[in-house]
């Protein structure tokens, strides 16, 4: 689980750090209609704040089991792998594009290896 954290870390670190100048500057930038700017720059916050309190999550769940809150950590980073995948495969023809896909694979499975060591 501290592993599991430490990516979630990471992945918030790259997605503030990174990603917002690569895309959340430009949105914000263009000339897109001010309230569409506006849920862009809410919807881009909150997956900042999901990826903060599940880094937060993990790290507890480093010390206190709590099979559910890491089922549900777990499956979201899951549907949000869906979600990469989906509108790569759709939207733009491959799934290189928006490689994020890969940690919200590869933390639930990281997180499943925490929880199967916390039961032995």
């Amino acid at each position: 689980m501290t592993a599991a954290a430490a990516l979630l870390f990471l992945t918030t670190g790259v997605h503030v750090f990174m990603g917002g100048p690569e895309i959340h500057h430009v949105i914000q930038a263009s000339a897109l209609p001010e309230d569409v700017r506006a849920i862009g720059a809410v919807l881009w916050h909150a997956i900042t704040a999901i990826l903060l309190v599940f880094a937060l999550g993990c790290l507890w769940l480093a010390h206190n089991a709590n099979t559910a809150l890491a089922v549900t950590i777990g499956a979201v980073q899951v549907l949000f792998a869906f979600l990469f995948i989906f509108y790569g495969a759709t939207l733009l023809g491959t799934l290189w594009v928006m490689p994020q896909w890969i940690i919200f694979l590869l933390i639930p499975v990281v997180m499943l290896l925490g929880l199967l060591r916390q039961r032995r």
